[in-house]
């Protein structure tokens, strides 16, 4: 499948976002067609030319346009950071990229983009971003992004960006370093809750928690431990329920001493705990197996917990897994979309 063959019309968000989906899902035949810096050059320029075009809409004094082609410009250049390896100076180009793109969108005055300093007891300031939905006088749903280890903040919001505009969503957007570094971190995410429970454009009563990675087990822990959350996308507990099993084998040295019920048993009242309506990302770059959250899922619908699953979509290529993120992220903001907005009861 060549590129050039995906419908792509400039400056249109759906169009750009379906051909990163298609792309993305067809990296099989794609890696076989040319050198995975091929399609990075390629999925670069595409964002560049949008930076561009972003550029020249502002100029003729067309905001939202604008704003559609620099958010175009996002999830092209998200595409090229996907294909590299993470370490590599072309990387860090791309990064820089994206962050050239964000400073333009944050500094357009028709977007809602701030960057924000969280405080929490006498440590020091955590700085994070926030985009608010609708109007200042206007409250509504928001979302606690956390990002995975080794991702930031605002590498995070370029990449969430293009998904949350226009879905009536709110977002705090957060990096593991951060949070993880902070020697009381559900304190400091309580913190965070308070931050906006008072700001006017947040419905307190609407707030979800998103973890990837490492930070999905954080999101658990907050879940369960404050109850003014009213949805997470969390690990459903399954990380910890790991390391303890491993830690038992390890110290008994013998797999068959291990008391799978008690585990289990303190797994379910460990879920009991999570109030909230819970979506597990299973695969991918995350912490859970397919087999364990199957068996979880279960387990909750038994107890008539409301958890439910999504499953990543990887592809698997000669220079690792590649997860197709437009999807995994249409489908994480659509579930909690549904739980915040369209299923709240007022």
């Amino acid at each position: 499948m060549e590129i050039t063959a995906l419908p792509f019309l400039m400056g249109q968000l759906a169009s750009a976002r379906q051909r990163a989906a298609v792309f993305l899902d067809n990296l099989d035949d794609i890696y076989a067609t040319a050198a995975r810096q091929d399609w990075v050059a390629r999925w670069t320029d595409i964002g560049d030319s949008q930076y561009r075009l972003g550029d020249l809409k502002i100029r003729d004094c067309v905001a939202d346009e604008a704003a559609e082609a620099w958010l175009c410009a996002l999830t092209a250049l998200e595409v090229a950071r996907r294909l590299l390896d993470q370490d590599g100076t072309q990387a860090e180009d791309v990064s820089a990229k994206i962050a050239a793109v964000l400073q333009r969108f944050a500094s357009s005055s028709d977007q809602k983009v701030e960057r924000v300093e969280i405080a929490c007891c006498d440590q020091p300031y955590v700085a994070a971003y926030f985009l608010r939905s609708g109007s200042p006088n206007s409250s509504g749903p928001t979302v606690i992004c956390m990002s995975r280890e080794g991702e930031s903040a605002s590498t995070m919001l370029g990449r969430l960006l293009p998904v949350v505009m226009g879905r009536g969503v709110s977002v705090l957007v957060l990096g593991h370093e951060d949070i993880s570094t902070h020697y009381q971190t559900q304190v400091f995410l309580s913190s965070c809750l308070d931050y906006l429970s008072l700001r006017p454009e947040v419905d307190s009563r609407r707030i979800g928690v998103y973890g990837e990675g490492l930070s999905a087990v954080l999101a658990t822990d907050f879940a369960a431990s404050d109850e003014r959350i009213a949805a997470a996308v969390c690990d459903g507990g399954l990380w910890k329920r790991a390391r303890t099993l491993a830690n038992i084998r390890w110290l008994t040295s013998n797999a068959n001493t291990v008391n799978e019920a008690n585990v289990l048993a303190r797994r379910s009242h460990f879920v009991r705990r999570l109030r909230c309506p819970v979506l597990v990302v299973v695969g991918g770059c995350g912490t859970v197996s397919v087999s364990e959250a199957i068996e979880l899922q279960a387990e909750c619908l038994a107890a008539r917990i409301d958890l439910e699953l999504t499953m990543a979509r990887i592809m698997r290529t000669p220079s690792g897994e590649i997860e197709n993120f437009v999807s995994s992220d249409d489908s994480i903001f659509a579930w909690l979309e549904h739980k915040l907005t369209r299923n709240f009861v007022t």
